[in-house]
């Protein structure tokens, strides 16, 4: 699929991030209490709506991979852990920043933020675990394992601030009774998802592109080296 909509992904790309920057800055009316620092929040939450898709399919290809052996599932669990670990970093890294206006601090050990920070240390740690096992296949197995056991956190950090009272606030969408965002607000961050959706796709396609390359490269160097 990502084939065929490769050529189609940077012009797309391109548009919707310019339709996120014109939603969050322009569109999207400015929070009476918070103000213009508010306008963080689409970033920050399209940030970790795609860092749980690309975790989801760090999941599906790590038990895709264990069940078929096909190297392309592993290569697709790597391509999406290295892009979730981007997205997640963004996500603690407008956090803060958001936080020190809003509360007076930029961090508190309350179940969301700690959560959230296990769940960057568990991918970090894949990544770390893939790169210093040599063995392939023990490579591949152990990665799979780990993508697979790492995703139980990633529901965890969703429900933590409906589990648990926390400093974080509750949520504005799909928080039942009480909660919801100005439609224009909903709106902006719609604009968000999309461009932050299209960016996920076009550096997939780039990832699973150079890994493929990469392979290319080390059967020709076995070709070399068996002549």
């Amino acid at each position: 699929m990502l084939r065929k909509l490769s050529s189609s992904l940077a012009p797309l790309t391109l548009i919707g991030m310019s339709l996120a920057l014109y939603g969050a800055f322009i569109y999207a009316p400015e929070e009476k209490t918070m103000g213009d620092v508010q306008r963080i929040f689409y970033f920050h939450v399209a940030s970790w709506w795609i860092a749980f898709l690309a975790f989801a399919m760090v999941f599906g290809a790590s038990a895709a991979y264990l069940a078929t052996r096909r190297r392309f599932y592993d290569t697709l669990a790597l391509a999406s852990a290295e892009i979730g670990v981007v997205f997640t970093s963004m996500g603690l890294f407008t956090g803060p920043l958001w936080a020190k206006p809003a509360w007076g601090i930029y961090w508190t050990w309350d179940a969301r933020l700690t959560t959230a920070l296990v769940l960057w240390l568990i991918y970090v740690g894949y990544l770390m675990l893939r790169r210093y096992v040599p063995d392939e296949s023990k490579r591949a197995n152990l990665a799979a394992v780990t993508g697979i056991i790492g995703f139980v956190d990633v529901p965890i950090v969703y429900f933590s601030i409906r589990w648990w009272r926390t400093q974080h606030p509750q949520p504005v969408v799909m928080g039942g009774a009480g909660s919801g965002l100005d439609p224009l607000m909903a709106q902006a961050l719609m604009m968000s998802l999309v461009g932050f959706f299209f960016l996920f796709l076009w550096l997939l396609d780039k990832r699973l592109s150079i890994e493929q390359a990469q392979q290319e490269i080390e059967h020709l160097h076995r070709r070399i080296e068996v002549l």
